[in-house]
């Protein structure tokens, strides 16, 4: 309470030159008023206020301060009324009220007559001119391009009357995870699952390790759904000395439950503001809002990349993407390459927008492109995110309360704002002997046609599991190795058959270096077929020449075994096998494999790996898998 009245007591005073030429009726109606604003009773402020300006026509500080009270409560209306009678009455009212006049005009949708004003009014040096005729102007155009019809408030299980931020879901997306603030100075993580009825139930609560005493927000769920980044505040900085603020902290799931967070360390965080943290699906570059020194703005978005097994010292993302305004709430989907964020720097409705850029290699994005009206407005939109499959996508915007509350809305994604299609490989590296997972198995993936590596990470440490978001319509090659195992090669198609956000179930089996038997068989390679299909594509002939090369110089037995799925005769499976694995056995053989060494068979739709129920699951049946004997 007593700061509250040590702030009402500077802003009278604040005013004190100018009293002298008003009125004193109008001088206790203007006071009572910010009595009134202190104490939030805000009908009475507005009250005296009206009374003082009835008392003295030009009374400046009044309109003022009534008209930012008013577009504070988003009665633009209202605001544009007050500054025009203040331009009319006031002291040079109308340059003094051009600018707030101006916005208020812009935020009614009443364009033309603020382009004229900002004509009027606007000089070559003065860059909040330029920036208000732009918003005008694009505002003007968007309303008019309305892009979706389908924004919905996510409902009373997921918002309250306070702020709701940051939404992002499980890889399934039955799960929405979310930021709450819990009071004036907290903000603690929420998660609701999904019911029957296309709604949620009630959040709660995620609890500890991850909620503690101190404010966390802005978490973000990584891509495969094993790591957790988030924000928590009220740290000491890295050095121990000074105050840290807001750092970036990170957690994971072993198989359940989340570990107890970690900070990032002082190659990210630093005595500034560190947070929003987002890591891209192949989990080597994490994306973050920072203000700290060196950067274009307020808060600038910066990246930095894990290689050698560390963090490097973050890079700003660049002025294509950062502005003399504030930029934050990074977010990258399953494809790598669709970013979004939120920006009150570029072009756009005013306060947050929505931005959405493309990447056009590992370090250099596209010119944003403002995400347009109904999903910008004049109020803050801000953390968008959008699901593995980009057809649904969440948000947090204030349009809906004059307190300035966030809420979570979501929506069907338009065509022109949805990432690349994909499908998600996903499944466990583990000892083909023991059949214990491994974890830190190096994964490599490359376009089976090209030969190009796109992607290398490695299972997780908790429980060997990998997952992978690859582009539709191609075809890739996986190879895995560990210390102490033996390499081991796989092909994924994605060519047909599969739709966008399908998960792809592919397990990963490695032979230990040092086994020893007298026989040993391992598989080296396993080639699908599409049903019907008896040829070797190029990337078939690719796969079979990595898995083979490593084996030429030993000692060994090739068989060559075909397999269908259940779908025809015993008989025509059979010679369907059979035919697929000669083919594979003549392309072994023109690698390098001596022929009085190979041997092929055919077994039809026996020893089936997966159910023959579903298309996937022949597509896996439908395979020759080439096994070594040494």
């Amino acid at each position: 309470m007593r700061t509250k009245y040590l702030a009402l007591l500077c802003v009278i005073f604040s005013y004190m030159p100018a009293f002298s030429q008003i009125p004193l009726r109008a001088q206790q109606c203007f006071e009572r008023a910010l009595r009134a604003k202190v104490a939030r009773e805000e009908t009475k402020a507005i009250e005296n206020m009206l009374c003082a300006i009835g008392e003295y026509h030009a009374y400046t500080e009044a309109y003022s301060m009534l008209g930012e009270w008013m577009v504070e409560k988003r009665r633009y209306a209202e605001a544009i009324q007050l500054f025009t009678n203040a331009s009319k009455n006031c002291p040079n009212g109308n340059k003094a009220f051009a600018k707030p006049l101006a916005k208020s005009l812009i935020n009614n949708h009443n364009y033309k007559a603020a382009l004229e004003l900002i004509s009027t009014y606007s000089t070559a040096t003065d860059k909040e001119w330029e920036k208000m005729r732009q918003q005008a102007g694009f505002m003007a155009q968007a309303m008019s391009k309305k892009i979706t019809d389908t924004i919905i408030n996510s409902g009373i299980s997921v918002n309250t009357s306070k702020a709701e931020l940051y939404p992002c879901t499980s890889t399934d997306s039955n799960v929405l995870f979310f930021t709450r603030q819990t009071n004036e100075l907290d903000h603690d993580f929420f998660r609701t699952t999904a019911d029957s009825c296309g709604g949620w139930f009630y959040a709660r609560n995620v609890g500890e390790p991850l909620n503690t005493n101190s404010q966390e927000f802005a978490q973000m769920i990584s891509a495969d759904g094993h790591y957790v980044f988030f924000t928590r505040c009220e740290n000491r900085s890295e050095n121990g000395w000074g105050q840290g603020g807001c750092d970036l902290y990170m957690a994971y799931t072993p198989d359940s439950g989340w570990s107890i967070p970690q900070s990032f360390g002082a190659t990210i965080n630093t005595p500034a503001y560190e947070g929003q943290g987002c890591l891209s699906p192949d989990n080597r570059q994490l994306f973050f809002a920072s203000n700290r020194a060196g950067g274009y703005g307020g808060m600038d978005i910066w990246v930095s990349k894990f290689e050698d097994g560390m963090w490097h010292e973050p890079r700003n993302m660049g002025p294509q993407i950062n502005t003399a305004g504030d930029e934050s709430a990074p977010f990258i989907h399953t494809d790598n390459k669709t970013f979004y964020f939120a920006s009150s720097g570029h072009p756009g409705m005013g306060g947050l927008d929505l931005f959405m850029s493309k990447r056009v290699d590992d370090s250099v994005f596209s010119k944003p492109v403002n995400m347009g009206y109904p999903v910008n407005t004049t109020a803050n939109e801000t953390s968008f995110y959008t699901t593995i499959d980009g057809k649904k996508a969440y948000f947090a915007s204030d349009r809906d309360s004059i307190e300035g509350n966030y809420d979570i809305y979501e929506m069907k994604m338009p065509q022109q704002l949805q990432p690349q299609q994909i499908a998600f490989v996903r499944g466990y590296v583990f000892d083909s002997i023991a059949r214990n997972r491994l974890n830190y198995a190096s994964i490599y993936v490359t376009d089976a046609a090209t030969g190009q590596q796109l992607y290398h990470f490695t299972s997780n440490r908790g429980d060997g599991s990998f997952a992978i978001a690859l582009p539709l319509g191609k075809s890739y090659s996986f190879q895995a190795d560990r210390i102490g195992y033996l390499d081991m090669s796989d092909t994924v198609s994605l060519v047909a058959g599969y739709r966008t956000g399908q998960e792809v179930y592919r397990n990963i089996s490695l032979l230990p270096q040092d086994y020893q038997k007298p026989i040993e068989d391992s598989v080296i390679a396993v080639i699908h077929f599409p049903l019907n299909s008896a040829s070797l594509s190029d990337s078939d002939k690719t796969v079979l020449q990595e898995a083979l090369s490593p084996w030429l110089s030993k000692e060994i037995l090739v068989m060559v075994n075909g397999y269908t799925d259940n779908t025809g005769t015993p008989l025509i499976n059979e010679q369907l096998s059979y035919t697929r694995a000669g083919l594979v056995s003549k392309e072994l053989q023109k690698i390098g494999a001596n022929s009085s060494t190979v041997r092929e068979h055919g077994w039809g739709e026996a020893d089936p790996v997966a159910t023959n129920d579903t298309e996937e699951g022949r597509n896996m049946n439908r395979r020759v898998e080439v096994i070594v004997r040494w």
